[in-house]
C-alpha cells in the first residue's frame, strides 16, 4: 500500500505515511422511529403510569433535550412478550439481556456491511476488530458473534471493549489508531452498537434521572474502517488521526455512576457533570493541540467533532471556549436526530461534519485541523487531534 497516487476528486489533502486513517463509516438502526412529540403518550402508556408530576417533569424534559427523533429496540411486541419489563422490581435481566445480545448484534452486522462497502475493499482484507458496547453481557462477547455474523477470518485479531458509556466510541477509535499505527498494512474494523432496553424501567419519582433517560437516549449502531497508508486507488481518506489521549479525572467516580442489578442497568448522573466537563477541557484540549503548535487562538480555526451527551455539555464547552455558534453544529445535528446514542454518536457526528464539509458554499471556511472529543464514566475524557482530509 501507498500514498503516491493523486487523491480522488473532491479530496484535496494528501495523508502522511503512516498516521492512521478513517476510511469509511457506516451506521445502522432499529426500524422503531420514535418522535419526541409522542414519547411521553406512549411512555406513559406503556408502563401503566398515571402519575401527573412525572408526566409534566418528562414533558419539560423533552423538550430542553433538544432531541427531534430517536430509534429504539424497545416496541409494543417486546412488551407484549416481556410485559415484566415494565413493572417495578421484578427481576428481568436474563429477558434483558436475551433481547440486548441478538439486537446489538444484528445493528452491528449492518452498520458494519454498510461501512465496508463504502470502504470498497474485500471484507477479507480486514486484519482486526475493535467492539465497543454498553449494552449488553455475555461470554463468549459481541465481539465473536459479529466476527461470526459478518463471516470474518477466524484469524482476524479482536478486542472488546465493555461499559465504556459515552466514550466508547472514541476510546475505541483510540485503539484502532494504535494498532493501525503499529501493524503496517493492516485494517480494522470499529463497531459500536448501543440499546436503552439494557436500563429501561417504568417512571419513577424515586428515580429522577431514568427520565431524562427516556428523554435524551437512542438505539443503534455504528462502524469505521481505520488503517494507514491508503491505496489512493481504492480508498477514500476522511480523517487523519494524529494524536490520541485520554484522562480520567481523579475522585469524580461517582458523577456517572452505573449499576448491572436484577433489573438492568441503572445509572445515577450527577448534576455536576456538564460543571465538570466545563472546567477540564479547556486544559484537556491545549494538551491535543500542543503537540502541533495549536493554541487557544486557533479554537474557531478548528473543526469539532464533540460527543453530544446533552445540550448543556455543548453549551458548556461552547461557553468555556468562546468557539463560534455554527462549530458544533454536526454535534447538535446527531443529538436531535438521533438523540445520544452512547458510543455510537461519534460515528453520527463526524458523517454530519463530512457532510458539512462538501457543501459547495461560498466563503465558506475550511478547518482542517480539528478535535475529536467525548467523556464517559471516570470522569473519562477521550480525545483526538485529526485532519478532516474532505475540506
Amino acid at each position: 500500500m501507498g500514498s503516491e497516487e493523486e487523491p480522488q476528486e473532491g479530496f484535496s489533502k494528501m495523508v502522511n505515511p503512516g498516521k492512521a486513517t478513517i476510511l469509511a463509516l457506516g451506521k445502522a438502526f432499529p426500524h422503531q422511529l420514535v418522535m419526541q412529540e409522542f414519547l411521553v403518550d406512549g411512555y406513559f402508556k406503556n408502563t401503566n403510569c398515571d402519575d401527573p408530576d412525572l408526566r409534566k417533569k418528562l414533558t419539560r424534559l423533552c423538550k430542553t433535550t433538544t432531541v427531534k427523533t430517536r430509534y429504539v429496540v424497545m416496541s409494543e411486541e417486546i412488551l407484549k412478550q416481556y410485559p415484566e419489563l415494565a413493572i417495578e422490581g421484578l427481576p428481568t435481566v436474563k429477558q434483558r439481556l436475551d433481547i440486548c445480545n441478538d439486537a446489538v448484534t444484528e445493528m452491528a452486522v449492518e452498520a458494519s456491511r454498510v461501512c465496508i462497502e463504502k470502504w470498497g475493499r474485500q471484507i477479507s482484507e480486514l486484519t482486526h476488530l475493535v467492539y465497543v458496547s454498553s449494552s449488553e453481557v455475555r461470554l463468549p462477547g459481541g465481539d465473536l458473534y459479529l466476527a461470526k455474523g459478518l463471516g470474518l477470518s477466524p484469524d482476524t485479531q479482536r478486542v472488546m471493549l465493555y461499559f465504556m458509556g459515552c466514550s466508547g466510541g472514541a476510546a475505541g477509535l483510540r485503539v484502532a489508531k494504535d494498532i493501525a499505527e503499529n501493524n503496517p498494512g493492516s485494517r480494522i474494523l470499529l463497531a459500536t452498537s448501543e440499546t436503552t432496553i439494557i436500563g429501561f424501567k417504568p417512571p419513577s419519582a424515586d428515580r429522577p434521572y431514568d427520565l431524562v433517560g427516556a428523554a435524551l437516549f437512542g438505539d443503534g449502531a455504528g462502524a469505521m474502517i481505520i488503517g494507514s497508508d491508503p491505496d489512493l486507488s481504492i480508498e477514500i481518506p476522511l480523517f487523519e488521526l494524529h494524536t490520541a489521549i485520554q484522562n480520567f479525572l481523579p475522585d469524580t467516580e461517582k458523577t456517572i455512576d452505573g449499576k448491572f442489578t436484577e433489573e438492568g442497568i441503572s445509572f445515577k448522573l450527577s448534576r455536576e457533570l456538564p460543571q465538570i466537563i466545563e472546567d477540564n477541557v479547556e486544559s484537556f484540549c491545549e494538551k491535543l493541540m500542543g503537540t502541533v503548535g495549536l493554541t487557544d487562538k486557533d479554537y474557531n480555526k478548528m473543526f469539532w467533532a464533540v460527543h453530544p451527551g446533552g445540550p448543556a455539555i455543548l453549551n458548556r464547552i461552547e461557553k468555556r471556549l468562546d468557539l463560534f455558534p455554527q462549530k458544533l453544529t454536526a454535534s447538535r445535528r446527531a443529538l436531535m436526530d438521533y438523540g445520544n446514542a452512547s458510543s455510537n454518536t461519534i460515528v453520527y457526528v463526524l458523517e454530519y461534519m463530512i457532510e458539512e464539509s462538501l457543501k459547495k458554499e461560498e466563503n465558506r471556511e475550511e478547518s482542517e485541523w480539528g478535535l475529536i472529543l467525548a467523556f464517559g464514566p471516570g470522569v473519562t475524557f477521550e480525545g483526538i487531534l485529526a485532519r478532516n482530509l474532505t475540506v
